[in-house]
């Protein structure tokens, strides 16, 4: 399999990368807010499998203190073959020389990152645009 590793926004075809967040599975993601999240990340990371888009991933970076791994999807097909533990890993070389790398993890893929080296932080705090939902999901602990 010769795949084709795109670092650039050139090309891409925000439709496709919105199909690919649904079947991955991770939501729906409206292509235009794709397109400005990815444009507003400091790396990115397209993958191609003979013109199909396969994966992809971002992270929103500052060039010093922080990086943000995040929106990380690998097709079902491709999944469980180690493209998402080279998207992850390109993320990180990327990100060298940042202070802290920080990565949001979906809910029971916590094990897959600790592979790659990350922790579990904790004093991460979040304000979700939808708290509820965000509790339901158990993305996050109402604690008294």
């Amino acid at each position: 399999m010769a795949l084709e590793w795109i670092y650039s926004l050139e090309n891409v075809d925000w439709e496709e990368l919105s199909q690919l967040y649904l079947i991955a599975p991770l939501g729906h993601k409206d292509p235009s807010n794709l397109k400005v999240v990815f444009s507003n990340s400091m790396f990115k990371c397209f993958v191609y499998d003979s013109k199909k888009l396969i994966a992809a991933g971002r992270a929103l970076a500052d060039g010093k203190d922080c990086s943000y791994i995040c929106d990380v999807a690998i097709h079902p097909g491709y999944q469980g073959i180690g493209i998402g533990r080279e998207v992850v890993t390109k993320l990180l070389v990327l990100s060298k020389g940042h202070k802290k790398i920080i990565l949001y993890a979906a809910v029971g893929k916590e094990p897959f990152y600790r592979k790659l080296g990350f922790k579990r932080m904790t004093t991460a705090m979040a304000i979700f645009e939808n708290q509820v939902q965000a509790l339901e999901d158990g993305l996050l602990i109402d604690e008294l």
